[in-house]
């Protein structure tokens, strides 16, 4: 399954409600989120609380330190994925500004990586800091086991129980959840940034007792795109670009079709992995710019390749 695919998918799972954890399967008609009764097994007792490590090299429980009597959003990932791991935690990096100041204050998120053989504090570190992200996003490596065991108890493991062989093959949803309240909800990371921090900002937090407004007021609901070329820059390209010349993870794409070789583009576009491996000097160049953010190899076809282009000839 492509990437695209792969993110559609995401999202349908997301709007069909699929809840979460593993060994609480129930079929909630659609409901997006489900609320632990009370008395119920699935706290200290239920979580693993193995160690893991931070990108600053302290030694962390996962229950205890880090989702204990907190909201929090949790993915994984693989450092070296050039694929989907890029785009989710630029999309999350939306998610976390949507909420400003609550992040690190009320509202946590917690990457783990996939790959404790090789992404060690220091790899962690260096990715966070390409990705530019704020206070209250801590970044974990551990065991391979250990992370495995979580994934299985927090339901982001394959459901065939099959082994990953592919770094594409890991789950690319986003749990939210309110350890207190045991409320816990499955979203892509895809879905509207806005509507994903207002869960987390007012549905997760009312079981908390937290009183005051919301301080984000942007609508939840998603704003369909009014044709093919924006649906895809929005669900493949948005969370890095914009449209204008403002610069974001990645350039403004304002203009860009006037300034680059339509050939190279184009090809830019299909094979960005190969043209970095290859040094492909303008590719290197932007790579090196944009704080080696890798352009992900989305695995698009000529016919949404050439359907983005046409977009950003609409802004020149």
């Amino acid at each position: 399954m492509t990437i695209n695919a792969r993110i559609k998918a995401a999202g349908r799972a997301a709007k069909a409600g699929l809840i979460l954890l593993a060994g609480l399967a129930a079929n909630l008609g659609g409901s997006p989120v489900w609320a632990v009764p009370a008395g119920s097994p699935w706290g200290a007792n239920y979580f693993p609380n193995v160690e893991l490590v931070d990108q600053d090299g302290h030694t962390v429980r996962f229950y205890d330190d880090l989702i204990k009597d907190k909201v929090f959003a949790i993915n994984f990932i693989y450092t070296r994925c050039t694929a989907s791991c890029p785009i989710e935690t630029a999309a999350l990096r939306k998610v976390a500004k949507a909420l400003g100041e609550r992040m690190g204050r009320d509202i946590f998120f917690y990457t783990i990586s996939i790959d404790g053989n090789r992404d060690n504090p220091q790899v962690l570190k260096e990715y966070a800091s390409r990705f530019n992200t704020g206070p209250g996003w801590t970044f974990l490596t551990g065991r391979k086991e250990d992370v495995t065991r979580i994934r299985e108890k927090l339901g982001m493991y394959r459901e065939d129980g099959k082994p990953e062989k592919e770094l594409g093959e890991h789950s690319i949803v986003i749990l939210m959840g309110n350890e207190r309240g045991g409320q816990w909800i499955k979203r892509s990371p895809f879905d509207n940034p806005e509507a994903l921090a207002r869960i987390l900002d007012t549905r997760m937090l009312a079981r908390r007792g937290t009183s005051g407004k919301s301080e984000v007021t942007a609508h939840a609901a998603a704003v369909m795109p009014a044709s093919p070329g924006e649906e895809l820059f929005q669900s493949q390209c948005a969370n890095c670009h914009s449209l204008g010349a403002d610069d974001n993870l990645g350039p403004g794409l304002a203009g860009v079709v006037q300034r680059r070789d339509r050939g190279w583009l184009k090809r830019w576009l299909k094979e960005p992995d190969r043209m970095i491996a290859g040094k492909d000097p303008t590719a290197l160049a932007l790579y090196d710019q944009y704080r080696q953010v890798p352009m992900p190899n989305l695995k698009l076809s000529d016919r949404e390749i050439d359907t983005l282009i046409a977009l950003m000839e609409q802004h020149p």
